[in-house]
């Protein structure tokens, strides 16, 4: 199989470190627009969209395999093999890809040399007695069902989550929304009861790889307390705490997201 169609990847720039970029869920590759023309004449920097997502191959799609996070890594790590990205990469996630970067981090040691994330969440339900991932688990099957009977009111829902009220400009709530909208009704489903429901709180402690924590000041899908706990459990990590409503600080405010990356990242 062709992995570089599969993904749709997309190779950029030239240098080192490799940059490799994993978008968050109902996205795609091109939410990272306002990111890579800061690195690309220095980095080179792979992109590309989970099965499902995207412009990636539909026909690919395994509800089976996708209905936990390791079907979603498994795609990271053959994207990076299939580019020739066997170690010392950096990874830059969004969201539900950073606990996917977790995953594939554990599983092939040595790949990434440094991960920068960006709103993770590594469990979004709350659990007793003192996690607080944002939401109650029947709000979240409350929303998968608005996902099952009006699609497209579901999409209006959510956009506004992730942008944050107030918080986004009307150009980033449009690409979101249009993203939303754009993916596949099937694959959304199974990709948002995966993102959704996953718990990947045992694996926090397992990550040997430096992280740095992006976390939004308001985000209603990654609340402070959660970049409070990766940061306590993450046996290196460094946490940053941006002054951004919402969710998606590299597409609303991007200058925020370079200048951390530019003082994190080893460039040799």
């Amino acid at each position: 199989m062709d992995i570089n169609k599969r993904n749709n990847v997309t190779v950029t720039g030239h240098g080192n470190p490799t940059l490799v970029y994993g978008h968050g869920f109902g996205c795609n590759q091109n939410m990272w627009d306002a990111i890579t023309p800061a690195f690309e004449s220095s980095c080179k920097q792979v992109l590309f969209d989970y099965v499902g997502c995207g412009e990636s191959d539909l026909s690919a799609f395994d509800a089976q395999r996708y209905s936990t996070l390791k079907g979603y890594a498994q795609d990271l790590l053959e994207v990076c093999d299939a580019q020739g990205v066997t170690q010392d990469a950096v990874f830059i996630g969004h969201s539900v890809s950073c606990s996917i970067s977790m995953l594939a981090s554990i599983a092939r040691p040595g790949l990434f040399k440094q991960m920068v994330w960006v709103g993770p969440n590594p469990c979004f339900v709350n659990q007793a007695p003192d996690y607080k991932g944002g939401f109650e688990h029947q709000d979240l099957e409350e929303l998968l069902d608005l996902m099952d009977r009006n699609f497209m009111g579901w999409a209006n829902f959510l956009t506004p989550v992730l942008a944050g009220e107030n918080g986004a400009s009307d150009a980033t709530n449009t690409r979101l929304n249009k993203s939303f909208c754009s993916t596949d009704p099937l694959t959304a489903r199974v990709f948002a009861q995966t993102t959704f429901f996953s718990d990947n709180r045992a694996d926090v402690p397992k990550v040997t790889v430096p992280c740095l924590i992006l976390q939004h000041r308001k985000d209603t899908l990654a609340p402070l307390s959660v970049g409070e706990y990766l940061h306590h459990h993450l046996p290196q990590s460094k946490l940053e705490i941006m002054d951004v409503v919402g969710h998606c600080a590299h597409m609303s405010q991007p200058e925020l997201v370079v200048a951390a990356i530019r003082s994190f990242i080893d460039f040799s």
